[in-house]
């Protein structure tokens, strides 16, 4: 990858004491333990985001966090990569997802959205749905719970210890796609069935 133009690596969620522990907002979470465990603060607070810039393992990054709720999460996305001229292609979101079971993540490389609204606003605001993407299982609602009450539901006391498994792996995962490329990246991850 070119050192010159930086990986643009975003979490999606919703700003906001009120939604930080949601499994919508599993993607914070593991930009928050990027920032904090590679040392790259989220200081900067323009475009509607909170991102910082530094490095890992060599590769120039952005780390950020749309601060615009998670169905315009586009939006600020698309106002950093015009600033930095990032591509599509030099991008990768972080986000929740009921398809997958709770302690399972998988690396998807394109394709659509699949009625999540963060990704949904983000292919609207770059006109394609070239980007990778870093599937976090939430799983679905096992009770009368509808989607939308469950990711906007927080985890609970007793999920801890698998929460705190997947946002390592995420991060490993991450690590692994900015050295090897999604497509590798997706047959070592992908051919897990869980992360624990």
């Amino acid at each position: 990858m070119s050192a010159n133009t930086p990986y643009l690596i975003a979490g999606l969620g919703n700003p906001g004491g009120k939604y930080r522990n949601t499994r919508h907002n599993i993607g914070f979470m593991v930009i928050d333990d990027i920032s904090a465990h590679f040392s790259i603060p989220l200081t900067k607070t323009r475009f509607d985001a909170n991102f910082g810039i530094g490095g890992i393992d060599g590769e120039s990054v952005i780390l950020a966090k749309p601060m615009s709720f998670m169905n315009l999460s586009g939006r600020p996305l698309i106002r950093i990569a015009d600033y930095y001229k990032i591509s599509g292609g030099r991008m990768l979101i972080v986000h929740d997802d009921i398809d997958l079971a709770f302690g399972r993540i998988k690396i998807k490389e394109k394709g659509g959205h699949g009625g999540h609204r963060g990704l949904k606003s983000i292919m609207e605001a770059f006109g394609e749905g070239d980007f990778v993407r870093l599937r976090i299982g939430v799983g679905r609602p096992e009770n009368e719970l509808t989607v939308s009450n469950h990711v906007l539901s927080s985890f609970a006391e007793a999920d801890t210890v698998i929460l705190e498994q997947m946002i390592r792996a995420a991060r490993e995962a991450v690590i692994t796609i900015l050295c090897k490329g999604a497509k590798e990246s997706m047959n070592l991850l992908n051919r897990k069935q869980k992360i624990i």
